[in-house]
C-alpha cells in the first residue's frame, strides 16, 4: 500500500520536479563558460548527466574545497563567485559545481525529489579533487545547497570531507552529522535561518564546530564580500 501511495505521489508531481531542468542547466553554462576569467570550466558526471565545475588549482594548496550554490543559480553567481576566487587566493583549490535546478518558478520544497541527484554530484565532486591528489577535502555552501549538502551528509557517514562551511541554512538541526560544521549567517538573513539557529547550534554534535552570526548582513552578504571570504577561511584555516 505504501509503494502505491509513493507512486501516486510522484505521479502528481510536475514532471520537472523529478529532474534537474538540463536544458536551463546547459544555457547557464553557455551563458557563464565565455566569461569565466578566473579558473577552468570542466564537466564531471553524476548519474549519467554530465554538469559543469569551475575548476580553480592554488599553488601548494592547503587542501581543496567543494564549493556548492543556491537555488536555480550557477557556480559563479554572487557569493559563491566571489569564494570560489578568493578563497583560491588564500590558498585552497576550489570546485565549484553546477547543482540540479528547476524552472525558474520552482520553490525550494519543489527541489526535495533532487536531493539524491545533489548528493551524487557532490560526491563526483570529492572524488575528482580526490583524483586530482588532494587528502584533505572539505565543502562550503550556501542556502538550498546547504540543504542539499545537509541531505547529502545524512546519507554518507563515510564521506571523504573534513570540514563543512554551512552558509544560511533554512533548518533547525544538524541532527546525525559528525564532522566539524562551521554554521554561519547573517544578523539580517531569511526569517527561518535567523529563527532555527539556537536550534541549529544545539545539534552541532563535532567540538571543533561552530555558530557565528555576522551582524548586519543578510542572506548573501550583500556588500560584505571580504567579511565572507574571512569568516569562511579562518574557520577552515583553524580545522583543515
Amino acid at each position: 500500500m505504501r509503494y502505491l501511495i509513493l507512486l501516486l505521489l510522484l505521479a502528481l508531481q510536475p514532471a520537472w520536479a523529478l529532474s534537474s531542468d538540463y536544458a536551463r542547466e546547459k544555457k547557464w553554462a553557455d551563458e557563464i563558460v565565455p566569461g569565466v576569467v578566473v579558473g577552468d570550466p570542466v564537466y564531471l558526471e553524476a548519474q549519467g548527466h554530465k554538469f559543469l565545475g569551475l575548476y580553480t588549482a592554488a599553488p601548494d594548496a592547503k587542501a581543496g574545497l567543494v564549493i556548492v550554490h543556491g537555488i536555480g543559480v550557477h557556480p559563479d553567481h554572487g557569493l559563491i563567485g566571489v569564494l570560489r576566487s578568493r578563497l583560491a587566493d588564500l590558498g585552497y583549490t576550489t570546485l565549484s559545481i553546477q547543482m540540479p535546478i528547476l524552472a525558474v518558478e520552482a520553490d525550494s520544497k519543489a527541489y526535495a525529489p533532487l536531493f539524491p541527484e545533489a548528493a551524487a554530484r557532490i560526491q563526483a565532486a570529492a572524488q575528482y579533487l580526490q583524483d586530482k591528489g588532494y587528502k584533505k577535502v572539505a565543502i562550503v555552501s550556501h542556502s538550498l545547497g546547504s540543504a542539499m549538502t545537509k541531505g547529502y551528509f545524512q546519507k554518507h557517514a563515510g564521506s571523504p570531507f573534513a570540514v563543512w562551511v554551512s552558509i544560511g541554512l533554512s533548518s533547525d538541526s544538524y541532527a546525525g552529522i559528525k564532522l566539524p560544521v562551521f554554521d554561519l549567517y547573517g544578523g539580517d538573513d531569511l526569517p527561518a535561518v535567523v529563527k532555527g539557529a539556537s536550534a541549529r547550534k544545539k545539534t552541532l554534535a563535532n567540538p571543533r564546530s561552530a555558530q557565528t552570526m555576522a551582524p548586519k548582513m543578510d542572506h548573501f552578504f550583500t556588500g560584505y564580500d571580504n567579511d565572507l571570504v574571512n569568516y569562511v577561511s579562518g574557520y577552515l584555516d583553524k580545522n583543515l
